[in-house]
């Protein structure tokens, strides 16, 4: 076999493990939005759970505060574990989105009008976590981790935890006096909140970096 045919040989199944590896690319790309939408379902299904079990239990005082004092450490921690999940799935959607990038980018090399049909989802046209976020539809900045799925899950747990401080407050003191409850609850809402915030930016800083 000459040269000429080893090259095309090898070019041909260079190509043929390119398309594979794409494909299962996307596939794990899939695999990581399922695997976060059923995380978070299972988070809301508890909550909700909780919720409509508290609006019975809560006809009996005697009940009322060892249930709460059980339930919302439980929710709270399971809210924690999915949010640090979630960022993970992220983190590996983006990773994942961003090496299918760079095989486009090689595709658009294949032919003058291969462009036309593997135009890069970004106005820089660079690969990387800008075009594998572009693929979302987003921008890298710090607006855009606030409507992440991590980041829902992660406002609704604030809340849950701002809620539990402002009872325990109540139920250490023995005094409901709102005006000290409400910005207690809202101190650790806020708190929590701004905690995971700096933690997600820091999670895809770091991927950034690693993908640049």
């Amino acid at each position: 076999m000459t040269d000429e045919a080893n090259g095309a040989a090898n070019e041909a199944t260079f190509m043929s493990a390119l398309v594979t590896e794409h494909f299962v690319l996307q596939s794990a790309a899939s695999t990581t939005v399922s695997e976060a939408a059923g995380r978070a379902s299972l988070f809301t299904f508890t909550l909700s759970s909780t919720l409509v079990a508290l609006g019975f239990v809560a006809q009996s005082r005697t009940l009322l505060v060892p249930f709460v004092a059980t339930t919302i450490p439980v929710i709270v921690m399971l809210g924690v574990f999915t949010v640090v999940r979630l960022v993970d799935t992220g983190v590996q959607n983006v990773q994942l989105l961003a090496k299918i990038a760079n095989i486009r980018a090689y595709y658009r090399t294949l032919s003058p009008q291969a462009p036309a049909f593997f135009a890069p989802w970004s106005a820089t046209g660079a690969a990387g976590a800008t075009e594998a976020l572009a693929t979302l539809g987003v921008r890298r900045s710090w607006q855009a981790g606030l409507f992440t799925m991590a980041s829902m899950v992660a406002a609704v747990n604030s809340l849950v935890a701002g809620v539990g401080v402002a009872l325990a407050w109540v139920w250490i003191t023995g005094r409901p006096q709102t005006v000290v409850a409400l910005p207690l609850g809202l101190l650790a809402a806020i708190a929590g909140m701004s905690g995971f915030l700096r933690y997600q930016d820091r999670r895809y800083k770091a991927l950034e970096s690693g993908l640049s």
